[in-house]
């Protein structure tokens, strides 16, 4: 794989992911509002952050996704959290998109510039015709982020996934080249 891509909007560097970055990682996700929603438990040790930024670069080296962890411009380089693509199906031209981020970044509009960042990378520079995202009916904010960065609600899933030991709803989202094309306009 080519370097991994670096990219910079107004206010953050989005950039792969180190071992340094364990500890901030660990300590967002060990905040139960943080994986309310996501298909993890709340983090116990470091080392579960450790092998989720391995298994992240691993899915970049092996061609299958990248995941990008955010940072603010002219801090300390400290991550607030992470955006990316997942189950990357190059055959299909198509992505899914996943984020989390620190708590105390909620509500400051950083994952829509982030986000907003990477579906440009994504359509303009991966050759993606399509992104979906996948939520939990419940989780308004993720819906709100979604709808401000140009998806489209387009069904409910009933128990599509199984996690933390029930079945759970989802909702798909998605945006297509077309629309995203558009809306830049």
């Amino acid at each position: 794989m080519p370097t991994f891509p670096r990219l910079e909007t107004k206010r953050l560097v989005l950039r792969k992911m180190v071992e340094e970055d364990a500890p901030a990682m660990f300590d967002y996700f060990s905040k139960d509002e943080v994986t309310q929603y996501y298909d993890l438990e709340s983090f116990t040790e470091v080392k579960q952050a450790s092998d989720l930024i391995a298994m992240f670069n691993q899915r970049y080296e092996e061609g299958k996704g990248y995941r990008w962890g955010i940072t603010l411009k002219g801090a300390e380089d400290q991550l607030l959290g992470s955006c990316g693509f997942h189950q990357w199906e190059k055959e299909h031209y198509r992505a899914e998109l996943g984020y989390e981020l620190a708590p105390a970044y909620w509500q400051r509009g950083i994952m829509t510039e982030a986000a907003s960042a990477i579906i440009a990378y994504g359509f303009e520079s991966l050759g993606l015709n399509r992104i979906n995202a996948y939520i939990d009916p419940a989780n308004i904010s993720s819906h709100k982020l979604l709808k401000k960065v140009g998806f489209a609600e387009e069904g409910l899933l009933r128990d599509y996934f199984y996690e933390k030991g029930k079945f759970v709803d989802a909702v798909i989202f998605g945006q297509l080249k077309r629309d995203y094309e558009q809306r830049r306009g």
